[in-house]
């Protein structure tokens, strides 16, 4: 009974925020960037809200550290220490200049201006739209997951009523709205994780820590690699890694948080307060996910991944009472916080792109001032009902899903972007290059045409993009200059 207490008090505190928020969005900036003021906390928490969510905690907890033991903290550690910390030290302030020094509001009116190029704003927005959808999907199925273990709620009611409620907020209250609610969902999601780990690892039952690595060293040999040491890698964990760490870097929603922010002051603070927080949360998530095995016994329930974790908080919060109740609550709140963070980001990427690029990037805009507000709000509610849908079908794993999204997203822009900002002879030509790389790529491996993992896709296409994006760019000057010559004679 408490936590379907503690959760509704969570819900009704959501929207309460949207209803509030909603009086301080006067204009497209406020309501697609919070008017430029947020400061450190706020977006180093959104910035981190936005990267995990039940993905992380249902998917690769689950299913990817029941693979590869104790070694798959070391995705946590990359996504700490490359996701985060490197993307705000590399990304943070050249994002920031770059995107105020041209007047962008996007990722594609950013490549618009840097390259002068309306046809690959056109095709980055395109691109965003067909993938980033998907992605969202698996933030839903990742928490039906847990929903149905916890309160024995239908998965589609469970979809349905997370997609009416991110709604609420996000379309009266936008990204000011979401950045409140981020910073309140952190909160709730270091302190879940905190305790939910503390109590997996440490619980007598299965003789603590040091009786959970015995066990998984008796499972090694069924296995077929040594769960209980953090040094064993293969090709397929390294470019699980290098995927959602590296990749980060060029998602259209987390460089959003650079150029969001008030100042450059405040993205020093930002730093390191996002670092922490993706150390705890990842490395929980992991942590919570390696010992699933000893709690299962080496066999998944229902021979499904995505259902180890939840399986694991009924095993060690059901025999608490009061105090279970009341954890299980908390953390069914925090997996909801970090799905809704990022289901938010994506829909409002989306709908800003569609807005702002397609509709009026045209040299006479389509919607105008007037109503560029109902538009974004619009698109807003439209795409959260289209990524509902994809959800109910269930058409993948939750990793699967999540690694062909990520991969095309950053495939196409990580290139392209990254090189950009540090890089002044990167051109159209060979940004055009970086796009269709990691599109055609990505849809290769979907289609079966190249028989890899989807991570392993996925970290390929990124790879790709910045050796295409370089290659295309150096060839097409040398070119130019060549017609130059032949002009010139």
């Amino acid at each position: 009974m408490l936590r379907y207490i503690v959760l509704i008090l969570f819900v009704c505190g959501m929207i309460a925020t949207g209803f509030l928020v909603r009086k301080k969005i006067k204009n497209e900036n406020d309501f697609m960037l919070g008017g430029g003021k947020l400061g450190g906390w706020m977006s180093a928490f959104a910035y981190g809200t936005t990267y995990f969510s039940a993905v992380v905690f249902i998917g690769y907890g689950g299913s990817v550290s029941w693979q590869y033991g104790l070694s798959s903290i070391w995705i946590g550690i990359g996504n700490a220490l490359i996701g985060t910390l490197a993307a705000w030290l590399l990304l943070g302030k050249r994002t920031y200049r770059a995107m105020h020094a041209v007047n962008a509001k996007t990722m594609p009116e950013y490549f618009e201006k840097r390259y002068n190029s309306k046809a690959l704003k056109y095709i980055a927005s395109v691109i965003i739209f067909i993938f980033l959808v998907p992605y969202s999907a698996s933030v839903y199925t990742g928490l039906g997951v847990l929903f149905e273990n916890a309160f024995g709620i239908n998965i589609t009611t469970v979809i349905i009523a997370m997609g009416l409620l991110t709604a609420v907020y996000l379309v009266m209250g936008g990204y000011l709205a979401t950045a409140v609610n981020d910073f309140i969902q952190g909160i709730v999601m270091i302190a879940g994780i905190v305790i939910v780990t503390a109590l997996v690892i440490f619980n007598p039952e299965i003789g603590g820590f040091s009786g959970g690595m015995q066990t998984l060293a008796e499972q090694s040999a069924q296995a077929g690699t040594q769960l209980n040491s953090p040094f064993e890698f293969n090709l397929n964990l390294i470019c699980l890694i290098l995927m959602t760490s590296v990749g980060a870097w060029g998602l259209p929603q987390m460089a959003h948080k650079f150029h969001a922010i008030k100042d450059e002051k405040s993205i020093k603070k930002a730093t390191v307060i996002s670092t922490l927080f993706a150390l705890i949360i990842a490395g929980g998530s992991y942590l919570i996910g390696t010992f699933g095995r000893v709690y299962m016994n080496g066999v998944k329930p229902m021979g499904d991944g995505d259902r180890v974790v939840p399986a694991v908080l009924d095993m060690v919060l059901g025999p608490k009472g009061v105090l279970g109740d009341v954890l299980y609550g908390i953390i069914a709140v925090m997996v909801l916080s970090a799905s809704m963070s990022t289901l938010a980001a994506i829909v409002l990427t989306s709908s800003s792109t569609v807005t702002v690029d397609l509709l009026n990037g045209g040299a006479k805009p389509r919607v105008n001032k007037a109503n560029t507000m109902r538009v974004l709000r619009g698109l807003c509610l439209l795409f959260l009902i289209i990524s509902v849908a994809i959800a109910i079908k269930k058409p993948a794993m939750i990793v699967d899903l999540m690694s062909y999204s990520w991969g095309a997203v950053a495939g196409a822009f990580i290139g392209p972007y990254v090189l950009g900002m540090y890089v002044k002879w990167i051109n159209k030509y060979g940004v055009a290059a970086g796009f269709i790389s990691g599109v055609v790529l990505t849809v290769l491996g979907i289609t079966g045409v190249i028989d890899m993992p989807a991570p392993n896709i996925g970290a390929l296409a990124i790879a790709a993009s910045f050796v295409v994006t370089a290659l295309f760019s150096l060839i097409m000057i040398k070119a130019e200059n060549k017609k130059s010559i032949i002009a010139e004679k």
